[in-house]
């Protein structure tokens, strides 16, 4: 019973301390990054505007130094993907009514996770591409989910999230305004993981309501 207590404790919050973590663990990369960016190749440092949160995972810098950030920074990716992973079975398995956007979310959102994690190799465009496309189900299953509840404020969320993977990808495949893409790709990945965070804060609230009222029926 105690176990059983427990483990759901652990699903429940380790998408937010997987969130949490990527945060520590991608601010203390970025400044261990040696330079070079987008904009110049001979630049110190980590350039907020004009660097790729995927720069901090290379091997080595724009400017060809060895990049000390880089565990740190894949480190970080496997930890967010994990912890988002975990999310999107818990999300399917315990909030969508419909069963097919159930496994959708379920399957879809596993699959997504795992391509990501895999951006660091030297298949990055094509993990991407995969991650991104297995990514939009999830996200429309989550919406479409949202949007039949009474979550106002987290429906707006989700308008804008999609909005913004949207632009970010037009940006990305049809190389307009790439100057802005580093910078617009943070607020994005910010915007999206505070999404997330307040679904799973409901999805908590619901799940040891559920729990309590279940249990006052004993």
């Amino acid at each position: 019973m105690i176990k059983n207590h427990l483990q759901s404790k652990f699903f429940q919050w380790f998408p937010t301390v997987g969130i949490l973590l990527f945060g520590i663990l991608y601010f203390y990369a970025s400044s261990l990054y040696p330079g070079g960016s987008q904009a110049n190749i001979n630049s110190v440092g980590f350039d907020w505007i004009n660097n790729y949160w995927c720069d901090l995972m290379n091997e080595n810098g724009m400017n060809e130094s060895p990049n000390p950030a880089s565990p740190y920074a894949i480190t970080a990716m496997v930890i967010l993907c994990l912890g988002l992973m975990t999310f999107f079975i818990r999300f399917g398995r315990k909030f969508a009514k419909n069963r097919i956007w159930k496994y959708v979310i379920q399957i879809c959102g596993t699959i997504s996770m795992i391509f990501a994690i895999l951006i660091f190799t030297r298949y990055h465009s094509i993990m991407i591409a995969l991650s991104s496309l297995f990514g939009l189900f999830v996200l429309v299953g989550i919406i479409k989910e949202v949007y039949s509840s009474d979550l106002t404020a987290l429906k707006f969320g989700g308008l804008v999230c999609i909005l913004l993977l949207i632009l970010n990808n037009y940006i990305y495949y049809s190389r307009h305004w790439v100057d802005i893409l580093p910078l617009l790709q943070k607020v994005t990945f910010a915007i999206v993981l505070l999404w997330i965070l307040g679904l799973n804060l409901k999805l908590n609230k619901r799940e040891t309501s559920l729990n309590y009222t279940s249990e006052g029926n004993l």
